[in-house]
């Protein structure tokens, strides 16, 4: 009678037998960057995340490395005064953002930074794009990305992260950042982000919500799934070293049909609803966090996910420690 229980049996079996594993060179850890010094300031809607000033991130991020975090993506908190309609502020040679670039990577040349490049941040409409009569314009958008990714090539970005989802905009990039000479700066492109409940707490992080409409003119409607074939075949087409989904641990179908699918690494970024989600059920009782966050990234490796963006990147390296040390 086969009986797959054996291979159940004892946990060093259970170990040898185990398909995949979550590791740190797997994860990517978002932080969140405040102009100015000495500030460290919670978010409220996701316990044990912050908004960091540049000083005191570089040393979050030490202790990060020590942990064995090695990649890490950035996301600046522009004040309301610096934005514009056409988020000129985030080419400016006085942007913390790009500056604090600089001085991570001259501190910690070895580790992988990877940047956000979309209006929202920097724009008084709080869209991805450029705004026009309650309309988001796809090509008019275009050469403010194209801008944006060379300034962040140049401050020191090691990958371009377009999370915009306007229309061509990953070619568009590749070709400026060439002929600026980076070359071997990457693209991980945002190529199915879907149009999602989940990313509240994150838009509260950086208090970028749309001022007026929402965004399901250009990000995907979460019924689709095909559609995100078609994204991904144009990302590829146009240059992309990465494809990624977004969000992670609910769209698991789609992670799993563009790595069998594309030959490109996949990321998934589990986004802040899920973190909070899972953070504020522990703290409730309702779940245990630790098992839980490894369960969710997973699931998430699991699905086909080469790299997983998380903010539960530096509590899962934690956990490693201790039981190392224990």
């Amino acid at each position: 009678m086969i009986r797959p229980r054996r291979n159940r049996a004892t946990a060093v079996i259970r170990d040898l037998v185990r398909e995949n594993e979550v590791t740190l060179k797997d994860l990517v850890y978002p932080l969140f960057l405040l102009d100015g010094k000495s500030k460290k300031l919670e978010i409220s809607a996701m316990p044990g995340q912050y908004r960091w000033s540049a000083d005191l991130l570089i040393n979050e991020i030490e202790e990060c490395l020590k942990l064995g975090i090695q990649s890490f993506v950035l996301f600046p908190v522009v004040e309301d005064g610096l934005k514009d309609r056409t988020g000129s502020y985030s080419c400016s040679g006085k942007n913390f953002y790009l500056k604090t670039i600089t001085q991570i990577k001259r501190r910690f040349s070895n580790i992988c930074l990877i940047s956000d490049v979309a209006l929202d941040p920097y724009s008084s409409d709080g869209h991805d794009g450029l705004v026009e009569d309650g309309k988001i314009l796809n090509d008019e958008t275009l050469p403010i990305l194209g801008e944006m990714a060379v300034a962040q090539a140049d401050a020191g970005m090691d990958i371009i992260g377009p999370s915009d989802m306007m229309d061509g905009r990953v070619g568009y990039i590749r070709e400026k950042l060439d002929l600026a000479g980076h070359k071997e700066v990457g693209i991980m492109s945002y190529t199915a982000k879907y149009a999602s409940a989940w990313y509240g707490p994150f838009r509260d992080a950086l208090d970028s919500a749309p001022k007026s409409g929402d965004k399901k003119t250009y990000q995907m409607d979460p019924a689709n799934k095909r559609e995100a074939l078609l994204e991904a075949e144009l990302d590829e087409s146009e240059g992309a070293d990465f494809l990624m989904v977004k969000p992670a641990s609910l769209y698991l179908d789609i992670i799993h049909v563009l790595s069998e699918q594309s030959k490109l690494p996949i990321a998934a970024y589990n986004v802040s609803g899920e973190y909070s989600m899972l953070r504020l059920a522990a703290a409730n009782g309702l779940i245990d966090y630790k098992q839980g966050m490894q369960e969710m990234l997973l699931a998430i490796k699991r699905a086909g996910a080469n790299v997983i963006l998380t903010y539960f990147a530096k509590d899962f390296a934690e956990s490693l420690f201790k039981n190392m040390s224990s």
